[in-house]
């Protein structure tokens, strides 16, 4: 790769920024998530679902994920490498429900992938997920090479 064509891509990620901070997730609208019509059609919204907390201790990393109304049977996690990704399907009204019966509709429907990158590496093999009240749980062990170590200084 040449450095003219690491140059084009560094400039591209700059004006990729600069459009998001002008069209960032702060900005108040009548279009923005979660209350859009649009949030599970690719772009910007539909990367920001689901809503999460991420955090670590010393030994752990953990993410809880605001998923309500998901269908437990289409619900996956999966990490691969230091990427976890959350996929799952939002279920519709139920068939009985006409859509003349309905008034308004803001609650999206539909498949959704989201996949964030860790900041510690991780043992995929003792992940843990459940899903509980709308809300998704994962407990990600780190590995031996990810929890600091104490090293002992000696005094020469």
């Amino acid at each position: 790769m040449s450095l003219l064509s690491l140059d084009l891509f560094e400039d591209m990620e700059r004006v990729r920024r600069e459009i998001d901070r002008v069209l960032g997730e702060d900005r108040v609208s009548a279009w923005s998530f979660p209350f859009s019509r649009v949030s599970f059609l690719p772009g910007r919204a539909s990367r920001s679902y689901p809503l999460m907390n991420i955090g670590e201790d010393a030994e752990n990393v953990y993410v809880h994920a605001l998923a309500p109304g998901i269908g437990p049977d289409t619900l996956n996690v999966s990490v691969t490498g230091d990427q976890l990704m959350i996929s799952g399907q939002k279920t519709p009204l139920p068939d009985d429900v006409k859509p003349e019966d309905v008034h308004r509709s803001e609650r999206s429907a539909g498949q959704f992938v989201r996949s964030v990158s860790l900041a510690s590496a991780v043992d995929r093999e003792k992940v843990q997920a459940n899903y509980k009240d709308g809300v998704i749980r994962i407990v990600l062990p780190k590995s031996e090479a990810a929890i600091p170590r104490q090293v002992q200084v000696k005094v020469i």
